[in-house]
């Protein structure tokens, strides 16, 4: 299987975060994920929060990367920042702090990892909700 990765260098500043959304647009769009599909929407949904939070707790640059192949789009985001990502509950007040919710409950698996002295945040969403169909034999019998 051919993995198709791409990224996006984010600068520390939170205005980043609309370039890294208008970035990943034109990304999945040149995979061939169009605007209309409900992945898009949720994909940007997801790299905007990933992104907003490296850039906001770190206040350092980050580096967006999407992965295309296999089931559906892989989306890593890397910092410099050895904290863990800490999930909590927002009051309802709160304008703020419920990213990694959004993250639990739209992508199908995210986790994140140490990486050198920072980590990498990542999330993955399946094309069409399920697995790809299984290629077809190379040969067929009449």
């Amino acid at each position: 299987m051919q993995v198709l990765q791409v990224q996006l260098e984010v600068g520390p500043d939170p205005a980043e975060v609309g370039r890294a959304r208008r970035w990943a647009r034109s990304r999945l769009a040149g995979c061939g994920i169009g605007a209309d599909e409900p992945l898009t929407d949720t994909l940007i949904l997801l790299i905007s929060e990933l992104v907003t939070n490296a850039v906001v707790h770190t206040g350092c640059p980050a580096v967006l990367r999407m992965l295309f192949g296999g089931p559906g789009v892989r989306v890593e985001v890397m910092d410099v920042s050895d904290c863990p990502p800490s999930r909590r509950r927002a009051e309802d007040s709160e304008t703020s702090g419920r990213g990694l919710e959004l993250v639990d409950g739209l992508a199908d698996r995210w986790g994140w990892q140490r990486e050198g002295a920072g980590k990498r945040i990542w999330c993955e969403i399946d094309r069409d909700g399920k697995a790809p169909e299984p290629a077809p034999p190379s040969h067929m019998y009449l």
